[in-house]
């Protein structure tokens, strides 16, 4: 398993954008495909971004698509999510998650296809 911290969140009004990282320790981390999810009050969490450990493949929930990026840096251990026109909706808890490939292949949408998990970090954004 990795270890994973999240940063970057923040306060950003609507329209404005926001990158978070996600920085992992523990094993080689370019072996893990890794996801971005979030939850909002009284929500379900819900999938948003993953990404292959390459980074070759990658695939977004449609509510993301064509205004959140993410990436890796597997010389700095690091996926980021780079977020544009961001919405009230977009308002949510996001959390890095990440698991062991044995293939360059995305892990999954699903929170079952991720045993590592970061805190979490908080993204408002104001209407």
């Amino acid at each position: 398993q990795v270890q994973l911290v999240e940063s970057g969140g923040g306060l950003v009004q609507t329209g404005g954008s926001l990158r978070l990282s996600c920085a992992a320790s523990g094993r080689i981390f370019s072996s893990y495909s890794v996801g971005w999810f979030r939850q909002a009050p009284g929500k379900e969490r819900e999938f948003v971004a993953a990404i292959s450990w390459s980074g070759g493949r990658t695939y977004y929930a449609d509510s993301v698509k064509g205004r959140f990026t993410i990436s890796r840096d597997n010389v700095k251990n690091a996926v980021y999510l780079q977020m544009n026109s961001l919405n009230p909706e977009d308002t949510a808890v996001y959390y890095c998650a990440a698991e062991y490939a044995y293939r360059d292949y995305v892990a999954g949408t699903r929170e079952a296809s991720f045993g590592s998990w970061g805190q979490g970090t908080q993204v408002t954004v104001s209407s």
